[in-house]
């Protein structure tokens, strides 16, 4: 499995939020993992995207120190390691942890050190996307983030994102934060079409987008979807996290599936593990039950994700030829 849409502090499990509030002294709303879920947790009738993001408070709490940073990545990449992936991209806005004095460097130093110690002599391999994130009066921060970025790409970072309130921040307003992530060749996806229509979209791509974070509301302009399918452009569709974010009714409405079949690049992923209370492993099973999802459309779906990856055509090459080799003389994977 791949995953290419994953956010740290949305997946960091109950425990670990316990174990590292109880090291800094942090109060919680519950010291019980079943309760605190309860605050981690999106609930099924979330109203909004904004409603939603309020889950990601808790775990931003008790990640601003380089231990608990460290930590937290290791035992997500751990977990990751256990569902038996093959690959994921694991994506943080490093400007979020900074809040009792860490830089933005300290801090991907940090997530770094935890993904590389918890990945080490395991044939899983991880990468992390930093994002730059909407709001009103965070341009140095983001500017910031682009060159951090540019300074450990190759050495464990593999792209940049945008993230956020996109329906209260346009997407087009973040052009120069971009422009400098072209000029010091820093590839980039960008969070659009979710809770924005196919205009974010359409600014994402002008910017210099390499892949569209959710893009689910594309179908909204017909001659977007076939700009989308011509020039092979990937979505990082996350099916639970899209019903819950109310960027589409219900799982039965989802477009991934019929994106697909109309050609467009699309793969599947979880968003957020915890918040989205999911696994790659349960969005591809949703996707059967729900949708009809064949075998070999599973199968096409995991080739897309290595295609999309943010990797060498060599490295990309591999994690294709482990897919092929499980599919064989199967009808499930």
């Amino acid at each position: 499995m791949i995953d290419l849409h994953l956010h740290f502090d949305g997946s960091l499990l109950a425990r670990t939020v316990l174990e590292l509030a109880k090291e800094q002294g942090i109060a919680l709303p519950s010291e019980e993992p079943d309760e605190l879920k309860l605050f981690l947790a999106a609930p099924a009738d979330c109203g909004s995207l904004n409603e939603y993001l309020e889950k990601f408070d808790l775990p931003l709490l008790v990640l601003q120190t380089r231990e608990a940073v460290r930590k937290g990545m290791y035992t997500l990449v751990s977990s990751l390691k256990e569902q038996g992936m093959l690959y994921a991209e694991i994506r943080f806005a490093p400007q979020l942890h900074t809040k009792k004095g860490l830089t933005q460097e300290q801090v991907v130093k940090a997530a770094l050190q935890g993904l590389q110690e918890a990945a080490a002599g395991s044939f899983f391999k991880a990468k992390l996307i930093l994002c730059c994130m909407r709001g009103a009066d965070n341009r140095e921060e983001n500017l910031l983030t682009v060159r951090t970025a540019a300074a450990f790409l190759g050495r464990g970072v593999a792209a940049l994102d945008l993230a956020g309130a996109e329906a209260l921040y346009p997407t087009a307003d973040y052009g120069e934060v971009f422009a400098l992530a072209k000029e010091l060749s820093v590839p980039f996806t960008i969070h659009a079409g979710e809770a924005d229509g196919p205009e974010s979209i359409r600014a994402a791509l002008r910017m210099g987008a390499s892949r569209i974070g959710h893009g689910v509301r594309a179908g909204e302009d017909p001659e977007l979807l076939e700009e989308l399918k011509e020039k092979q452009i990937p979505l990082e569709m996350c099916p639970s996290s899209n019903v819950q974010t109310k960027a589409v009714p219900s799982l039965s409405e989802h477009p991934v599936l019929s994106y697909l079949r109309r050609g467009l690049l699309v793969t599947v992923n979880t968003d957020n593990m915890t918040v989205s209370d999911t696994t790659i492993e349960r969005e591809f099973r949703l996707l059967k039950e729900e949708l009809g999802m064949t075998p070999e459309e599973r199968r096409q779906l995991l080739l897309n994700a290595a295609d999309a990856a943010f990797l060498t055509a060599e490295e990309r090459w591999r994690l294709k030829d482990v897919i092929e080799k499980v599919c064989v003389g199967k009808t499930e994977l």
